[in-house]
């Protein structure tokens, strides 16, 4: 198993897979549509000649899948052996402490920034990040002026393993949003962020809507 991860890290980083190098595999096996693994290779072979003969490359397919092979024997006991050993064990140790401490939180910074952009957008309206007191105080992130009172929002990061906690969030950060309610007039929504095909979304999408009344409240004066 180690060999084989070995072999096609180094395969991917030379793109000794790539097409320029073998040709278009995934293509021409559709046109072969071999019945046999035998169809396949006398095909590509066949394919592979004419590759290499419009490279200019005087190889039979045969020498030239070995050249490639014997190149990233080169790479992988040249190459990658050498960049081991100028591995030490406290590259090892800043690399893991900037893995789970450095990128995760740039990450999670990211993730509240990119949020934080889709809710300024959606309500039209100027978000300002809060004062850290109001953090430490009422767990809120950003906030809403509206005319003398302020609407408080908290950006949430979480993961689908965790969309069963929810209410649980809600009512562990509730007492802290009340305070805030009413000493500022208006409610905290807590804006739950998800990843989803890689890209950051807002989970309770309903939060939305609900921002846009308060607002619409304040400014009646209610």
């Amino acid at each position: 198993m180690a060999k084989e991860w070995i072999l096609n890290m180094a395969t991917n980083r030379w793109g000794l897979n790539k097409k320029n190098s073998v040709g278009p595999v995934s293509q021409w096996i559709r046109e072969c549509s071999p019945k046999t693994i035998k169809d396949w290779k006398d095909f590509y072979y066949k394919k592979l000649a004419d590759f290499l003969k419009r490279k200019g490359n005087s190889l039979s397919p045969e020498e030239y899948i070995e050249d490639l092979g014997r190149k990233l024997y080169v790479k992988i006991t040249e190459v990658i052996q050498a960049e081991i050993e100028e591995v030490t064990e406290e590259d090892c140790i800043q690399y893991i402490y900037n893995l789970v401490i450095n990128r995760t939180y740039d990450g999670y910074l990211t993730e509240i920034k990119t949020i934080y952009g889709k809710l300024q957008r959606d309500l039209g309206v100027e978000i300002k990040p809060a004062p850290d007191e109001w953090d430490r105080l009422y767990n809120v992130d950003f906030y809403i002026q509206v005319g003398n009172k302020y609407i408080g929002l908290q950006i949430k990061p979480i993961t689908y393993e965790q969309t069963p906690e929810i209410y649980r969030w809600k009512e562990w950060l509730g007492k802290t949003h009340k305070k805030f309610e009413e000493n500022f007039g208006g409610k905290v929504f807590i804006v739950f962020s998800i990843k989803k095909d890689n890209k950051k979304e807002i989970y309770n999408l309903e939060v939305v809507e609900e921002i846009k009344k308060e607002i619409e409240r304040l400014k009646g004066g209610k």
